[in-house]
């Protein structure tokens, strides 16, 4: 039972840190918390291996003036060093549009997959499924 909720903890912090990796472009902390093949994907774009997930990095720099990702609530289910499971997330984006601060704010759910490597869980997929998605106007 320790186990269960060590390793329920540990899968739930891989979420979180995948979002702070997110909002501040750390490539190295994504880099820790994906396996070498794994797999991104969803609406229209699918990343293969940790290289191509990383240099999506750059585009959300890019992209969007800043991005703020907010971890809700999370399932999993583990067998040995495998696990799979589901993480409900907020992803608000800042755009500018003709020199107005816009909100594109996603409403996220993560079919995750890890995997154990030397101790530590790590995601070898993970599937976006967008729920719903809304534009709007910022201060």
């Amino acid at each position: 039972m320790m186990q269960q909720l060590a390793d329920e903890a540990a899968l739930r912090k891989t979420a979180l840190l995948y979002a702070r990796g997110a909002d501040r472009q750390d490539r190295a902390l994504w880099a820790s918390l994906m396996t070498e093949d794994c797999v991104l994907d969803g609406p229209g774009f699918t990343l293969t291996g940790r290289i191509a997930i990383l240099a999506s990095l750059e585009r959300l720099a890019t992209t969007y003036v800043a991005c703020q990702h907010r971890v809700h609530n999370q399932t999993a289910s583990i067998s040995g060093d495998a696990a799979t499971g589901e993480t409900y997330c907020t992803a608000d984006h800042v755009y500018l549009e003709n020199g107005r601060k816009k909100l594109l704010s996603w409403q996220i759910r993560y079919q995750d997959q890890w995997r154990r490597e030397d101790g530590a869980w790590r995601f070898c997929r993970r599937t976006l499924l967008l729920d719903w998605q809304e534009h709007r106007a910022l201060d």
